[in-house]
């Protein structure tokens, strides 16, 4: 069985979290903050719906697979294949009404990851990836996802979430690589990272994220021809801070002035 037998059944997934999480979008919903006293955490009842429609969808189909989810514990982590859910990706976002947040949905055989999907239910979007391609199906059609040429940073458009959540030595590294781009945007969590894989945006920065971040992200930029690591250029499954990118010239330049 291979990674991509599993693409119809993580539609499946895409479509019962979706389903969950749309009528509570752009309403008067409850927010719970999960992290008291410290920085803003929010999670609402949405989260917890999706998360729960899909649990329920991969114990009935996969009773043997693990699942690790940002809002429940983790099951069985030592399977062979392991689903890794954010339920809503950019809950921010989506506690504002805007429309830049998403679904991730990955699948990791032995650790690594091998198909990922950002489900973007309000615009009705699907970016999907396993590392050897990666596609779009939406209101634009269906098509390849393809990054896109960038030979150095003076040309690349950059994203990061917000330099508000890194540290003071991340945000001074950060502000090097913002100061050598063409254009710097804030927002976007799960979105940005696709738009590095449709070709749109050249490079994403990011610190302090979890493996449920950024697990479903990596198939689909590899799939479109980018790179994901870590701050290091080591492996970026595990999280934390984060280098996205379209072109491996730009990746490279980014390292470098991250480093100092």
């Amino acid at each position: 069985m291979t990674a991509i037998d599993f693409s119809a059944f993580v539609d499946e997934l895409a479509t019962a979290s979706g389903e969950a999480i749309l009528p509570f979008f752009r309403t008067s919903l409850g927010i719970e903050d999960k992290n008291r006293g410290g920085s803003f955490d929010p999670v609402t009842a949405a989260d917890r719906a999706a998360e729960q429609a899909m649990r329920a969808l991969i114990r009935r189909t996969f009773p043997e697979h693990g699942i690790v989810g940002e809002e429940y514990v983790h099951e069985r982590v030592d399977a062979e294949y392991v689903w890794v859910l954010d339920p809503i990706d950019g809950t921010k976002s989506f506690i504002s009404g805007m429309p830049a947040w998403g679904t991730l949905i990955a699948l990791t055989r032995f650790g690594e990851p091998v198909f990922g999907m950002m489900h973007q239910p309000f615009i009705g979007e699907r970016f999907t990836g396993d590392g050897g391609a990666a596609r779009y199906r939406g209101p634009a059609g269906d098509r390849a996802l393809m990054v896109r040429p960038c030979a150095a940073l003076a040309e690349a458009v950059l994203f990061t979430t917000s330099p508000l959540l890194m540290a003071a030595d991340e945000r001074a590294a950060f502000a090097r690589v913002e100061g050598a781009v063409r254009l710097s945007r804030y927002g976007g969590d799960c979105y940005a990272y696709c738009m590095v894989a449709a070709g749109h945006v050249d490079l994403v920065i990011e610190c302090g994220l979890k493996p449920h971040d950024i697990v479903a992200l990596i198939p689909i930029i590899a799939g479109a021809g980018g790179i994901v690591t870590d701050w290091t250029g080591g492996p970026a499954a595990a999280g934390g801070r984060i280098v996205a990118a379209g072109d491996r010239r730009v990746h490279e330049a980014a390292l470098r002035l991250l480093a100092g």
